[in-house]
């Protein structure tokens, strides 16, 4: 019995096991890109002081705890093993000592003068520096000089914890040994100065230095370089008096050095004149050298951390370029849909505007169905009230709801239902195509509704010969939830107003499923509608610009479609678009180099459709990562006007697009928030679609599910549906 019990439990917990769920591969990579990103960025920001630094400074203390014989003595502090010695620089011996680097600008140039005049130095550097410059740090080792922690953040640490300190100095040391492969033994605090300067909270780490193995090396000899007093007084206050042995505080980094660099060009000849010899501490003092090799697992882990701090360095200026590259293309779109939109709406709004002469002819409506029962009796008796003749044609692309029995029962006159397996959309489309009665043919989806007007309006750009296609105007018929008024105005901000741009230039990229007419004889030779790609409609579109045919767009060819409701609805659906039109722009590469038509299309459309609709969205997520990093870590006040200068420059696009549109500005009360939020979803959904193309992954056709809410144009009561078709809100089997 407790044997067939132990394998139940077994069974079950297999069972639960193969149960647990697991992250989608679409989720755990673009959260694991997150993740790598936020540590760089943090990693960043702890290597340039901006976090966990600490600037405070301790204000002068007593000194009636520092030994007398550390304040009368010399700036070598030596209190390992708990002894309080003290040690001064020989007569003619000078040790100079450069605080705060390494500096990519002026550590060269002072290492280059001490090299000329064959001198050496201590450079007390500080890990945040070392790490970033870790090829200057091994060029002090290499050519003679020492170098001495000056802590990581360059903290002062007699506001520290011992944990702090201990944490500041193990990273100083990682750094120094990562860069040249040496751990030091010399020490040097932030903010110190003369020996006699030790009071009560500074005496007490240096204890601590040296019982973590430090010495403390101050100076005696400031030659307040850091004040910029100008050459000749920066030797002046560097020269001892009497020919004594001194060291000599100067800094490499932190602001300009250039009357430092100058001032060390003439005072090491000058004083070498004099006697004396410029040495590292250890040969002035003639002890064993400060610094050791490091070998094994200690090395590597510097040499890693280096590594790590080099690709945060690397990564973070790429994204600064990628993030001036999406300021730009920002901008530029902006100014350029501005610009162009306006122009496309005053131009086709004149009087006397025409296409051509009047298109009266019928013309075949296309409308592929699968499992469209909800929405599919709406769909066609919008296109009876048509004040345009026309003969409706629905391909049912193997429906198991009834949709092809709905609009059967319908018994309306010029609509025939035409029945296939299911092949796809592409297929249902050209099985359409070739039962068409007539030469012009719209194509709509089967959860879209047609004002009165819109097959009237749609046509009419066919009596210019040269037009081949026509966008039409698709808006969001849904738009009552949240996430339908976000889709809504990104429907007539970024689809209709990129439109009327993309017209303009004569590069329209898209005509919209929803809403969208062809000439049949202007698709004959390229097959219909290709199923090589996700996006048909993209594809199609950019073959007839390369055959040389125009694609316009009709702004009163109004149509209302069902736009999804779920996040998860519109993850698929706008994972479908964007994968689909790397697809299509890759099919169509090689018009880049073709001439004609071809050419022109793949040299100023094809550019145009990557930067816009792949590379801009792509790098827009960099807004936000460095709006949250300045809001974190500063400079917060220059990141929030930053933020609201492009939402400024984004409402003022949107603003004008619903004007445009004729449409109520009052859904642009969530557009702050559809920034913040939706914009995130679509982010991720891009980047989706990228792993997917760049992996060489297949992605299926998603279907959306219905749910019948657009019945009507808005303002329009529309038909009632008969009940005799559903029952219950239920499809017909």
């Amino acid at each position: 019995m407790a044997s067939r019990t132990r394998r139940h439990g077994a069974a079950r917990g297999a069972r639960d096991g193969a149960r647990r769920p697991r992250v989608p591969l679409r989720l755990l990579l673009p959260l694991l890109v997150l993740v790598a990103l936020v540590a760089m960025l943090m990693l960043r920001g702890y290597v340039h002081s901006e976090i966990l630094a600490d600037h405070r400074v301790q204000p002068p203390a007593p000194t009636d705890q520092v030994p007398k014989e550390i304040l009368e003595g010399g700036p070598v502090i030596d209190t390992r093993g708990g002894r309080t010695d003290s040690l001064s620089v020989p007569d003619h011996r000078l040790v100079l000592t450069f605080d705060d680097g390494p500096d990519p600008t002026w550590t060269p140039r002072v290492l280059d003068v001490l090299k000329k005049h064959d001198a050496h130095a201590v450079f007390f550097v500080t890990g945040t520096m070392a790490s970033r410059y870790p090829d200057l740090v091994e060029r002090m080792v290499d050519e003679g000089h020492e170098v001495g922690l000056h802590t990581f953040n360059h903290p002062d640490l007699s506001y520290q914890s011992e944990k702090r300190i201990d944490w500041e100095l193990s990273q100083n040391q990682l750094a120094i040994t990562g860069a040249a492969g040496v751990r030091t033994s010399l020490f040097r605090p932030p903010y110190s100065s003369f020996a006699d300067a030790m009071d009560n909270k500074s005496w007490p780490v240096t204890e601590y230095m040296g019982a973590r193995g430090y010495i403390t090396v101050v100076n005696n000899t400031d030659s307040e370089d850091w004040k910029k007093p100008g050459v000749d007084e920066i030797i002046r206050r560097a020269t001892p008096q009497g020919g004594k042995g001194a060291i000599v505080l100067m800094h490499d980094s932190g602001g300009d050095r250039g009357q430092t660099v100058q001032a060390l060009d003439r005072f090491l000849p000058d004083l070498k004149a004099k006697g004396y010899r410029f040495d590292n501490l250890t040969e002035a003092l003639n002890a064993p050298s400060a610094m050791s090799p490091v070998t094994g697992v200690e090395l590597w882990k510097g040499k890693a951390w280096v590594f790590l701090v080099q690709a945060s360095e690397k990564l973070t200026d790429g994204l600064v370029v990628g993030l001036a590259v999406i300021g730009t293309l920002v901008i530029g779109r902006f100014a350029l849909m501005l610009l162009l939109s306006g122009a496309h709406a005053r131009r086709v709004r004149r009087k006397d505007f025409r296409w051509g002469p009047p298109v009266t002819e019928p013309v075949t409506v296309l409308v592929p169905a699968y499992n469209e029962a909800k929405c599919i009796e709406n769909t066609v008796r919008s296109l009876m009230a048509s004040d345009h003749p026309i003969e409706v044609v629905v391909i049912d692309d193997g429906s198991s709801d009834g949709t092809a029995r709905i609009v059967e029962a319908m018994g309306l006159p010029n609509v025939r239902v035409i029945r296939q397996l299911n092949a796809g959309k592409p297929a249902a489309l050209n099985r359409g195509l070739a039962n068409a009665r007539y030469d012009i043919v719209v194509m709509m989806d089967g959860d879209t509704v047609f004002e009165p007007s819109t097959v009237r309006e749609l046509v009419q750009p066919f009596g210019d010969p040269k037009v081949g296609a026509v966008a039409g105007n698709a808006k969001v018929g849904n738009k009552d939830s949240l996430i339908g008024a976000w889709q809504h105005i990104e429907y007539v901000m970024g689809f209709n107003l990129d439109r009327r741009m993309y017209d303009v230039l004569g590069c329209m990229p898209t005509i919209p499923g929803a809403v969208g007419a062809f000439r049949r004889s202007a698709l004959e030779p390229f097959g219909g509608m290709s199923d090589d790609t996700l996006a048909e409609d993209t594809d199609v579109t950019m073959a007839l610009h390369r055959a040389g045919w125009r694609v316009v767009y009709a702004e009163n060819a109004r149509a209302w479609t069902e736009a999804p409701e779920s996040v998860q609805q519109l993850w698929s659906q706008r994972y479908r678009w964007s994968y689909g039109t790397m697809q299509a722009i890759w099919k169509h590469r090689r018009a880049v180099i073709e001439k004609g038509p071809s050419g022109r299309f793949g040299r100023v459309g094809l550019p145009f459709v990557s930067l816009f609709m792949v590379l801009a969205p792509l790098l827009a997520p960099l807004i936000d990562v460095f709006l949250l990093y300045g809001l974190v870590f500063g400079p917060t006040e220059k990141t929030i006007v930053a933020w609201l200068g492009v939402l400024a420059i984004q409402a003022v696009c949107a603003a004008y697009a619903f004007v445009l549109d004729r449409e109520r500005l009052t859904p642009l009360i969530s557009l702050p928030l559809q920034q913040i939020v939706y914009r995130q979803v679509m982010y991720v959904v891009l980047l989706q679609s990228w792993i997917t193309a760049l992996t060489g992954g297949r992605l299926r056709w998603q279907k959306l599910r219905r749910t019948g809410g657009v019945s009507a144009p808005p303002g329009d009561p529309g038909i009632p549906a008969q009940r005799s078709h559903a029952v219950n809100g239920r499809p017909v089997g």
